[in-house]
């Protein structure tokens, strides 16, 4: 019988994502990539050191034991396999022995294998193959490759936090902030409370979640967080949209456009996602963080390198 990943959350990452190749990449040439690839073989013995999103692999990995394995994490690289040898060789370094399956494409575009693998979340330094897979419709960010490493108090949680609008949600609310301003806004939701909004980008990956954390793991859990510049009294469509998905998150945040960065350092989240780049760069700096390239907020925005 064929192997099948599909009673698995699927997580895709690029090795860039899951380890810190910044140094490597600063030589990377795609007109010659010889270089490159001379000194990821010279270093093929030296694992690479953890990346902005090692933890959140880690803790998902940790929801497998000997009767279920429940996560898959598949490494889905512009690497070429050469480099990829090293990138294995660091997964089983660092306990990752699990993540044995990679897509290597050497400079081309990995994000249309996101499909056979059915992948509920694509993790990626590079920006391009980000838009291709939110096209797609898969849930992807670009991680913020300076993000401070996650802690590690919390070593049996996996405690992911998410933005709203353009995240979870559709952007249909943040057209009108950025259309007609905040009372607008207001407005909108107070006459629409009643009213869930659209799924987002990222609200597959929430289902996912949910379902992991009800497959009974008996040493790992789930903890999520809603973190949103929303404010009473928009904050109630919100937890109506997520009460007419019959999923709970355990903490919400309803900020009123404050900076997320300090409140995040408090949740110490394995990974956040945020459509806006603000408040990605003020999370970066307390834990990792990705930015989800998704609604009005993003559009006409050239790629961040």
């Amino acid at each position: 019988m064929a192997v099948t990943l599909d009673d698995k959350l699927v997580v895709a990452i690029s090795s860039r994502a899951l380890f810190d190749f910044e140094e490597e990449n600063r030589l990377f040439d795609p007109d010659h990539p010889q270089s490159y690839m001379q000194l990821q073989l010279d270093r093929l013995d030296v694992p690479a050191r953890p990346g902005v999103a090692f933890s959140l692999v880690k803790k998902l990995l940790a929801f497998n034991d000997p009767a279920q394995q429940r996560v898959e994490v598949v490494v889905l690289s512009r690497n070429d396999p050469v480099s990829g040898m090293r990138v294995f060789r660091s997964a089983k370094a660092h306990g990752l022995a699990s993540v044995q399956r990679g897509v290597f494409t050497q400079g081309a575009a990995p994000f249309r294998y996101l499909r056979p693998l059915g992948a509920h979340l694509f993790l990626s330094a590079n920006a391009a193959d980000v838009n291709e897979a939110l096209a797609m419709g898969f849930p992807a960010a670009q991680v913020a490759t300076q993000s401070a490493q996650a802690s590690a108090a919390h070593p049996h949680e996996v405690r992911i936090a998410f933005d709203g609008d353009a995240v979870l949600f559709s952007d249909e609310a943040e057209r009108v902030f950025q259309s007609s301003g905040l009372d607008a806004f207001q407005a909108h939701e107070v006459e629409k409370a009643l009213l869930p909004l659209p799924p987002g980008p990222f609200k597959p990956f929430l289902s996912a979640l949910h379902r992991l954390q009800q497959s009974g793991a008996p040493s790992m859990r789930i903890r999520t967080a809603l973190v949103t510049a929303r404010g009473a009294p928009a904050h109630e469509r919100a937890i109506q949209t997520l009460m007419s998905w019959q999923i709970a998150v355990d903490e919400a945040m309803f900020l009123g456009g404050m900076p997320k960065g300090e409140f995040l350092r408090e949740f110490e989240p394995d990974f956040f996602f945020d459509d806006q780049t603000g408040h990605v760069t003020s999370a970066a700096r307390h834990v990792p963080a990705g930015h989800v390239r998704s609604g009005i907020a993003n559009q006409g925005t050239p790629p961040a390198p």
